[in-house]
């Protein structure tokens, strides 16, 4: 698979670069730590997109089995091990690490190079109604599809 806008999945493994600009950063150009959360969810959305399925198409399935649906972060847990600073170019990797009824747990980490920035474990929720319910058959095959 080409890299796109996406990024691509390496071996399981979901990959997306992001160039640090000066509006990611600090008086000290350096990448504020709440920046990095939205690299992160970038990554998150990115990878769903490249599973292979339409997402606009899981998304409807999703919807039809349960209304108002949405995806939350329900626990984060972030080591921030170096600083990322204005014009670096990061690699945000995100690799399920698994997948249960009505939540992911995702592993997630932000790399210059071969250097490790940040490391994250993400634990992601499906609801509907305000209330935790199952993932839907379509989404859940989906998420698993490169874990084979």
């Amino acid at each position: 698979m080409t890299a796109s806008l996406d990024g691509e999945i390496r071996d399981g493994r979901h990959h997306m670069r992001v160039r640090v600009y000066f509006e990611d950063t600090d008086s000290g150009q350096i990448v504020y730590h709440a920046n990095f959360l939205r690299f992160m969810e970038r990554g998150r959305t990115n990878y769903l997109r490249l599973l292979g399925t339409s997402q606009q198409e899981l998304l409807k399935e999703a919807r039809e089995d349960a209304p108002g649906f949405a995806f939350v972060v329900r626990s984060m847990k972030i080591d921030f091990l170096k600083p990322a600073v204005l014009d670096d170019l990061l690699d945000v990797i995100t690799v399920p690490q698994e997948v249960r009824g009505a939540s992911i747990m995702l592993s997630q980490e932000v790399r210059r190079g071969d250097e490790l920035l940040l490391e994250a474990k993400v634990k992601v929720a499906f609801v509907s109604g305000g209330r935790a319910k199952p993932i839907p058959k379509a989404l859940r095959i989906a998420m698993k599809a490169d874990q084979i």
